[in-house]
C-alpha cells in the first residue's frame, strides 16, 4: 500500500468509517486519484464529504474522487476474495510464465496469492507479482 493511500485511510476510518479505499495513486506527482466505496453506494455528496475530510491531501496534491466503476481496481485480498467468480486482468512486475498479462476469471485468493483461470490455463500469482488488476466489466 502506498503512503497516500495509508495516510488517506487512516483520515477516512476516523471520519466515515463506513468509505472503504479501493485505490489511491499519485498521477504525474501533481494529482491524487481516489477510488472509495460504500455499502450504500457512491453518491456526489459522499464524494464531497471525502474531499472535505482530505484538507492535508488537497494542500499538496489535486483530488479527484469517485466511485470505482464497472473496471473496479482490485488492490487488496479482500478484494479479489469478494469478487471470485469474476473475471479480471491482471498485469505482473515481470514476465510470470513467460507472460506479462491474465484475463480471466479469478478462482481463489489466498492472503498470500490469487489464482486466475486465464486462457493459458489456471495460474496462481503472488501478490508481490501483481503490478495492477481490476475487474473486466460487463462480464
Amino acid at each position: 500500500m502506498s503512503r497516500i493511500q495509508a495516510e488517506i485511510e487512516a483520515t477516512l476510518q476516523q471520519a466515515e468509517p463506513d468509505v472503504e479505499v479501493v485505490l489511491a495513486e499519485v498521477l504525474g506527482g501533481k494529482t491524487v486519484r481516489l477510488f472509495i466505496d460504500h455499502p450504500d453506494g457512491v453518491s456526489l455528496d459522499l464524494c464531497e464529504r471525502v474531499t472535505h475530510h482530505l484538507n492535508s491531501v488537497r494542500e499538496r496534491y489535486a483530488l479527484e474522487v469517485s466511485s470505482p466503476g464497472g473496471d473496479r481496481p482490485l488492490t487488496k485480498p479482500d478484494h479479489f476474495r469478494r469478487f471470485l467468480g469474476r473475471r479480471a486482468r491482471v498485469r505482473t512486475r515481470g514476465s510470470h510464465g513467460g507472460q506479462g498479462s491474465f484475463t480471466g476469471e479469478l478462482v481463489g485468493a489466498t492472503d498470500s496469492e490469487i489464482t486466475i483461470a486465464a486462457e493459458s490455463g489456471v495460474v496462481s500469482i503472488p501478490y508481490t507479482e501483481i503490478k495492477r488488476s481490476n475487474l473486466v466489466p460487463g462480464e
